[in-house]
């Protein structure tokens, strides 16, 4: 447990399969109890630990305080809801984005997946993926149960605890990191950006239009978190840390490198989005891979590095 004066901050930690092989919610203990993210599904027992740990029960929790609507971080809300009355505060756009039409979802990823060159196998898989995934986040984190839509840059004050909510979109289009002063400490609770273990995933809108708009909305959230002083930062995935500033730096090189791999593949004749992620995948689950890779070639097409034309319904790419 970390003190921040009066306010204390308890990291309660979830096990996954995939690295690192955690994901972190955070519990301020404050004038109320305030839990920052939420953990995974079917890990009651470790929310229970985690709040054992601090005398506390899931009954307890005053507030829950949502980065992103991924649900490896809403995954016991409806536990936090079943045992209490938390106020559940979340990203505006994010409720939002729960009520699509799970049909026009499916359409449009289908739409944005055509032209990719996937095997019809692999389409239908990723179409439907798409759908899965919006429906698996809206019964976590079901609209109705947000009380307070949080709005970027507006002040949020919780639990005795105010909150400056920053955008910070491109892992995930309403991503929302949230910067408070403790005990004279300037903290981020980070969600999935600055991580010490990787860069985050460009998921972004999934396969939906907004897949497009990726790579700038991951370098528009660099641009803001640079213009910020933190002394500790609780992020998501990885180990409380103190190394905010060249963690953000770092990110912006390993983004600006993907996008110079993407682009060397395409250089060395991989024509369509499915053939780069086979050449740049090294055993990278290709849910990640090619949504990340769909989202580098748009923006190096507006960029002018690359140009695309459409040869019966593909996608090809190919490099002056």
């Amino acid at each position: 447990m970390a003190d921040g004066g009066s306010v204390s901050v308890t990291r309660l930690e979830f096990p996954m399969d995939w690295p690192p092989g955690h994901v972190a919610a955070f519990l301020v203990d404050a004038d109320e109890r305030i839990l920052v993210d939420a953990g995974l599904p079917n890990t009651e027992a470790s929310l229970r630990d985690g709040l054992a740990a601090a005398d506390l029960a899931p009954a307890d929790v005053d507030h829950v305080v949502v980065t992103h609507p991924h649900p490896d971080h809403t995954g016991q809300i409806p536990t936090l809801l079943d045992a209490g009355d938390p106020t559940v505060h979340a990203p505006a756009s994010a409720v939002d984005r729960l009520n699509r039409d799970a049909d026009a979802v499916r359409e449009r990823s289908r739409a944005n997946l055509e032209p990719a060159g996937l095997p019809e196998d692999q389409l239908d898989e990723a179409a439907e993926t798409a759908v899965a995934s919006l429906e698996r986040a809206r019964s976590l984190l079901p609209p109705d149960s947000v009380d307070d839509a949080v709005d970027p840059g507006e002040p949020l004050r919780v639990g005795g605890v105010e909150f400056d909510p920053i955008h910070t979109p491109g892992h995930q289009a309403d991503h929302l990191c949230y910067a408070a002063t403790l005990g004279g400490d300037d903290v981020l609770f980070s969600g999935d950006m600055v991580l010490l273990p990787f860069r985050s995933a460009l998921l972004h809108d999934g396969y939906d239009d907004g897949y497009r708009e990726a790579v700038p909305a991951f370098s528009d959230a660099l641009d803001a978190l640079a213009a910020r002083d933190v002394d500790r930062t609780y992020p998501g995935h990885g180990d409380v840390h103190a190394r905010f500033a060249e963690t953000v730096t770092r990110d912006r090189a390993k983004l600006n490198g993907r996008v110079d791999k993407v682009e060397a593949a395409v250089a060395d004749g991989n024509r369509t989005a499915a053939a780069v992620v086979d050449a740049i995948q090294a055993g990278h689950d290709v849910r990640y891979v090619l949504p990340e890779t769909m989202s580098i070639l748009a923006h190096l097409v507006d960029a002018g590095r690359v140009e695309r034309t459409v040869v019966d319904g593909t996608a090809r790419y190919t490099v002056d």
